[in-house]
């Protein structure tokens, strides 16, 4: 992974967040939003412009890509870099909440 895209990513925005993990499984931006919304009960509202600006951006980037187009809507998944920054940021918060819990502190 080029350090680059590392610094870009990590630590990644809410937005960029919540569409890395919801194309988990393959989906269009308009089933990406819905996806959010559903799982932070409305607390999370990803815009046409955030979302689609975002989308292309992760695709120059090379995190997804397109692998269908269904009524002229792209579907993306993601690609291994895509997966690795994934994981690397669900890490990070992971250590995050241990460390707000007072885990793994060295006294």
């Amino acid at each position: 992974m080029e350090d680059r895209i590392r610094r870009v990513y990590v630590p990644m925005t809410e937005t960029g967040f919540y569409i890395l993990f919801c194309l988990r499984t393959p989906r269009h931006g308009y089933g990406i939003g819905q996806r959010v919304s559903r799982m932070t009960g409305g607390q999370v509202a990803i815009g046409p412009g955030t979302m689609y600006g975002t989308l292309s951006k992760m695709e120059k980037d090379g995190l997804i890509e397109v692998c269908a187009e269904e009524d002229k809507r792209k579907i993306y998944r993601l690609t291994a870099l895509g997966e690795e920054i994934l994981n690397l940021e669900i890490q990070r918060i992971e250590r995050l909440y241990k460390n707000s819990r007072g885990e793994d502190w060295n006294a």
